[in-house]
């Protein structure tokens, strides 16, 4: 397997303050040499890195842990895609073998209409013609303005990070399946089976919501659109990494092994333009 959707940090409290008390298991310094044998024992043969500060130094960060672990086959970094230079940076970016693609949190962006930015939509189109992807972080209340912006950004590789969140930690996940079925008609927009436990209550979480979530995933994308993730160590607030695994592996057990083999390693091959060593 291939784990689309890793972090890595050194932790600093001034800078790291989305890391709340009760996340204080993420207070820690978390590098690909104390995690590699971790995720190997659970069958994972690479990563890709994914940006969680939103500045240039943490994506120079993640390139040169890159560098010295081949566990990290590809990074998303963070740039500033409203900036009027945008494609000076990406020629510099573009340097890197490791970088694969940009990733903005527009979950924490308070406009409404933040994916609407002429600004913005022009930098995300910019990364097409450097052949790079896009992550895209929302939370469910902002789907309905992602689909307008995948339907602009219709020619640039977008892959939708944690299905969207769907807030398991209501109970209440009936709006946010309705809402998530537009994407089946962007056949450029993939999506991670990530990141859902970790929007959960607590440890509490259940086999069947995880499946549930799953089955929605599956209708809507398909496997042949569908990454798996861990969103490590995120994942670790309301789960380990061991049982996260043994649940979407459950939630997938009715695959047959050629589609269990695309959401486990050939679609993040291909969506990140990974070099298998």
């Amino acid at each position: 397997m291939i784990d689309a959707h890793q972090h890595f940090w050194n932790y600093n409290e001034e800078r790291d303050t989305w890391i709340t008390p009760e996340m204080s298991v993420l207070r820690a310094d978390f590098y690909p040499n104390y995690s590699e044998r971790l995720f190997k024992d659970q069958g994972f043969t690479g990563c890709v890195a994914v940006q969680a500060d939103s500045s240039e130094e943490e994506t120079l960060f993640l390139l040169a842990l890159a560098e010295q672990n081949e566990f990290i086959q590809g990074v998303i970094g963070w740039v500033d895609l409203q900036s009027p230079n945008i494609e000076d940076r990406l020629a510099y970016f573009s340097q890197f073998e490791a970088i694969k693609g940009f990733r903005h949190i527009v979950q924490g962006e308070k406009d409404p209409n933040f994916l609407a930015s002429s600004a913005f939509i022009r930098g995300v189109k910019t990364l097409a013609s450097f052949d790079l992807s896009y992550d895209l972080l929302i939370y469910p209340h902002q789907i309905k303005s992602a689909i307008t912006f995948c339907e602009t950004c219709d020619e640039q590789k977008i892959v939708l990070d944690h299905l969207a969140k769907a807030p398991l930690k209501s109970g209440n996940i009936q709006e946010w399946k309705k809402d998530i079925q537009a994407f089946a008609g962007l056949s450029h927009v993939s999506a991670k089976i990530s990141g859902i436990v970790t929007e959960a209550a607590d440890q509490s979480w259940t086999q069947e919501q995880v499946n549930e979530i799953v089955e929605v995933a599956l209708d809507v994308f398909g496997p042949q659109r569908l990454l798996i993730g861990s969103d490590y160590p995120v994942v670790l607030v309301n789960s380990t990494l061991e049982r996260w695994v043994a649940s979407f592996q459950e939630a997938l057990k009715g695959l047959n092994a050629s589609e269990k083999e695309l959401i486990y390693h050939q679609n993040a091959i291909e969506f990140y333009q990974l070099e298998i060593l």
